[in-house]
């Protein structure tokens, strides 16, 4: 009987190769499904941390909360020096897939996208791409609340402290920008030259805010709620006949003990100022409950009818309130710049359900 020699030899050796390869292909495999772990910086929420990570914030911020849900605080805020486990990234599907360099359209799809440049927004936001014309034909007043020689309420937030004007001006320009993209003809009735959308948590104050247009704000209260009144029913008389609506924004200032949501006034004789702060309202009760499934919305809604501006302007309007900006889980609404975006898109949503629902 022959004996073959030697044939064993390359046999064990691609057996070998096969272990190591299962065996790289088991840690690769593992190391997908295994959770990154990340600390939180000053600065950090949940959409930043996300899109830091390389992760879709719109398809992995519910998987993130049920991670880490005994480390989040109030209004899923995240504590600088916590430690977060991200989501494992999902299979991308058709969908989600984003070519690194997408190929050009054809001539038959190729389609101009239109922008304007508001430089109002600063360097990094004054290219506005018009996305849809949703509000084409619209037109909003938008006030933000205090400017010039007045700061309005004051916070303190660890060594810093928070003037309402700074806040509510950049969530103001954020809701403008927000409302042009949807093809809103949009007026800044509080103007800063050099303040223009800023992604930093402190927001220092200045004094350099001026009134439509380039009008310097009074020290007196009464005359400054004037001037911006007046500012407004000029422009009102001046686009008669169009669709017009005026919204004022700002922070409130109660004990600091006291938390609070979002909340709306109206003027009492006004079924459409009512109407709007109503759907912004409503709005803003569907994006907790999606965004924030684990705490209910109890911002109210009632009407002020004794507030000047409310009284004297002439569009209907929606006064808000953002929250308490001595109140240390409020402030978080404020300080961090993901969230002052949120705010400004959950306002500008409520409005364009407004205005698709007359």
């Amino acid at each position: 009987m022959k004996t073959v020699r030697g044939n064993f030899v390359p046999y064990v050796k691609l057996f070998v190769v096969f272990i190591l390869f299962l065996f790289l292909f088991q840690s690769s495999l593992f190391s997908q499904t295994e959770n990154k772990k990340v600390v939180a910086k000053s600065g950090d929420g949940i959409y930043s941390l996300l899109r830091k990570n390389k992760l879709n914030p719109n398809v992995y911020f519910n998987d993130f909360v049920k991670l880490n849900k005994d480390k989040l605080g109030k209004n899923q805020s995240l504590f600088i020096g916590e430690t977060y486990l991200l989501p494992v990234q999902k299979k991308t599907t058709v969908s989600e897939k984003t070519p690194a360099k997408p190929e050009p359209p054809s001539a038959k799809t190729k389609k101009a996208v239109k922008a304007v440049v508001y430089p109002i927004f600063g360097n990094k936001y004054s290219r506005v791409e018009i996305k849809d014309n949703t509000l084409r034909g619209t037109v909003y007043y938008l006030i933000s609340g205090h400017g010039g020689p007045d700061p309005g309420a004051i916070g303190q937030y660890g060594n810093y402290k928070l003037s309402e004007d700074e806040y509510a001006y950049d969530v103001t320009l954020r809701l403008a920008r927000y409302l042009i993209e949807h093809g809103a003809l949009v007026y800044m009735i509080i103007r800063d030259k050099n303040d223009g959308i800023r992604d930093n948590s402190i927001l220092p104050m200045d004094k350099d805010e001026v009134c439509f247009r380039d009008k310097t704000i009074p020290y007196n209260q009464l005359e400054r709620l004037k001037q911006r009144t007046q500012a407004v029913n000029n422009l009102y008389s001046k686009n008669r006949g169009k669709y017009q609506r005026l919204v004022i924004i700002h922070l409130d200032s109660r004990n600091k003990g006291n938390d609070m949501d979002v909340f709306f006034y109206y003027h009492g004789r006004s079924k459409s100022g009512k109407r709007l702060a109503k759907n912004i309202q409503q709005t803003f009760k569907s994006k907790y409950a999606k965004y924030q499934p684990n705490r209910s919305y109890s911002g109210s809604l009632s009407s002020r009818s004794s507030l000047y501006v409310l009284r004297n302007t002439h569009p209907p309007t929606v006064f808000i309130e953002l929250g308490n900006i001595r109140n240390p889980h409020d402030q978080l609404r404020f300080v961090l710049p993901d969230n002052r975006q949120a705010l400004a898109v959950w306002i500008g949503d409520g409005i364009i359900k407004d205005y698709k629902s007359r």
